[in-house]
């Protein structure tokens, strides 16, 4: 059974910094791609950044500059280093990730986690 799990959400203050992880456990195959993905009350759940298995990193708009993201796929962990944080950041964010579970020839299933809180206040 493959599992994602965040860790690292908190309250912190505006211009304040918070890193999160997401390992995936059980037993796969390989990882492609892995992901964060934030959804603040009311609105849709967005894309945050990406972290492909050959290196491509991607950001939205909102984050760029601010937000970094890495991986270390020894650990198949991902990490989410977020910096100068805005009250607009505050959202639960779930990590993702395209996982294939069996070996090469299987197909890449998706997975979500629960979902870490950020509250950016004051």
């Amino acid at each position: 059974q493959v599992q994602l799990v965040e860790s690292g959400g908190g309250l912190v203050q505006p211009g304040g910094s918070l890193r999160l992880s997401c390992a995936a456990s059980g037993s796969f195959f390989s990882i492609n791609s892995m992901a964060w993905y934030r959804q603040a009350p009311g609105k849709q759940r967005e894309l945050v950044a990406t972290a492909t298995s050959d290196g491509t990193i991607r950001y939205s708009d909102a984050v760029k500059g601010r937000f970094s993201v890495s991986r270390d796929n020894a650990k198949n962990t991902v990490y989410l280093q977020m910096n100068t944080l805005k009250p607009e950041d505050t959202a639960l964010y779930y990590c993702y990730a395209e996982i294939q579970p069996d070996d090469r020839w299987s197909r890449f299933n998706q997975y979500w986690g629960h979902g870490t809180q950020v509250t950016v206040s004051s």
